[in-house]
Order: C-alpha cells, then structure tokens, then sequence
C-alpha cells in the first residue's frame, strides 16, 4: 500500500473489530475490557498472523499483505462480501492521479435526454453531471448550483430531500453514506474529496455520526417512495448502469413500480 488508502486499510479493520464480541467468534469474554470489540490480539490469533504484524496493518504502515492474509482477516472479521472485497481494494495500494471532474460523452448525454422516465449520471464523486427532465422535475438538479449538484450533498444538506424521502430520510440516508464510503475510502486525501467530506461534516451531524461507524455497502437498485410537493406519492423502482464509454460514469434510471 502507497496511498493515504493505506490510513482507511487500518480505519478499516478497527471499526470491523470494535463491532465483533468475543462470544460471536467462539471466544470467552475473558477480563474486562476497556474498549467494545475485540482485542488486536485475538483478531490476529483468529486469523492465524503474528500480532505485531496485524498491529502494523492497523496503524497503516508500509507494508504489504497478501490476499491469503486478506482473505483470513476477512474471515476473522465476519466481513460481508461487500466489506471483504473492500478490504482486497484498500489493500491494492492504487496510485490514482488528482481526481477531475468527468466529461460525460455527447451519445450517453443525448439518451438520458430522450428517456421519458427519470434518469441522471453521476460520476466517481457522485456528482450528477447530466440528467433528463423527469429527473429534474423530482430531484431537483436543474435548481442547484454546479458545486451543489451532487447525490450526498442533495439528500444530507438540502431541506426538500427530507420533505421528498419523508419517513424514509435516515434509512436512505444512511445507505447512501455506507455506499459512498467504499468510494471514498479509495480516494482518500484527494483535495476533492476531502472538501466534500469537510461540507458534509459541517452541514449534517447525522452523517458525521454515519461516516465514523464506518459501514459499507455495495450498489443495488431497489423501490423508492417519494412524496412529491406537487406530484404527491410516487413510487419507484430503480437500477444503475456501469456505461461503456467510462467506467466512471454510472447511469441511474428510475421506472414507476
């Protein structure tokens, strides 16, 4: 590892510690214990490495563990599928230049134009740098400033998300941080992404508690429930798509259900 991704790698696997207890594993609560979770020590004996050697990956340091030594940390952690391959992509170390903001092609534009339904495309930041305007009709985006126009910065800092989501806020909320978190983690340091992270701590106390559990989540489509100021009650189901012409880019399109 040769990234500040190597900072969130040790981030990472402590927060996954503090959240295991000794009993969940097949271990004896022992002594008391200082801290929730589980000891370095016995997260190192579960996963058959040297405790000194486990401490280094917790504090981030230079070194380098293999993907059995991944794969056993992952097992010892009760790690989801989702939270074992983020710790593959920690572990990778990825050199990545100084993050622009994507240019979304003129074809992929045109299309999301054309759909009837509500569709937008949003980059690696989760900025939505295109959309239609049935998705400006329910999101809002063609209302937002350049800066503003990013999914995070609409649903935890803008009034109307809440009015939108209603009951639901916090839960779509709340996936929407652990999702992103697997992004972000890999971006770490990068000055976009710090200044995103900067504004959402200081706009919205829900997510900096969010952020600090740490979670993760992979992409899914699902239903959304809406209430719209003018549409009323609005029922959604919605997929994204990875588009060929950058893997950056993702494609959100939205149908009634």
């Amino acid at each position: 590892m040769s990234d500040p991704s190597r900072s969130e790698f040790g981030n990472f696997l402590r927060s996954r510690r503090a959240k295991l207890n000794p009993k969940s594993v097949g271990l004896p609560d022992g002594r008391r214990r200082r801290a929730p979770g589980l000891r370095r020590e016995e997260v190192a004996e579960l996963a058959g490495i040297g405790v000194d050697w486990y401490i280094r990956l917790e504090q981030g340091r230079a070194v380098s563990p293999s993907v059995t030594t991944i794969d056993a940390l992952a097992r010892a952690l009760r790690l989801s599928k989702v939270e074992h391959a983020h710790l593959r992509a920690l572990a990778s170390g990825t050199n990545r230049r100084a993050f622009t903001r994507e240019i979304v092609p003129a074809a992929l534009r045109n299309l999301v134009e054309c759909l009837n339904q509500p569709a937008y495309i949003t980059g690696r930041r989760w900025d939505v740098l295109a959309w239609n305007n049935a998705a400006a009709d329910i999101f809002g985006f063609d209302r937002l400033a350049q800066d503003d126009c990013n999914i995070l910065i609409c649903v935890l800092l803008y009034p109307g998300s809440r009015r939108l989501f209603g009951s639901s806020w916090a839960e779509e909320a709340k996936r929407i941080v652990a999702q992103f978190r697997a992004t972000h983690d890999l971006w770490a340091g990068d000055p976009a992404f710090v200044a995103l992270l900067s504004r959402l701590r200081d706009g919205s106390p829900e997510f900096a508690e969010w952020w600090e559990a740490h979670d993760i989540r992979g992409g899914a489509g699902g239903v959304k429930r809406l209430r719209h100021p003018k549409k009323g009650l609005l029922r959604f189901a919605h997929a994204s798509f990875q588009a060929n012409d950058d893997p950056d880019l993702k494609l959100i399109i939205y149908s009634p259900a």
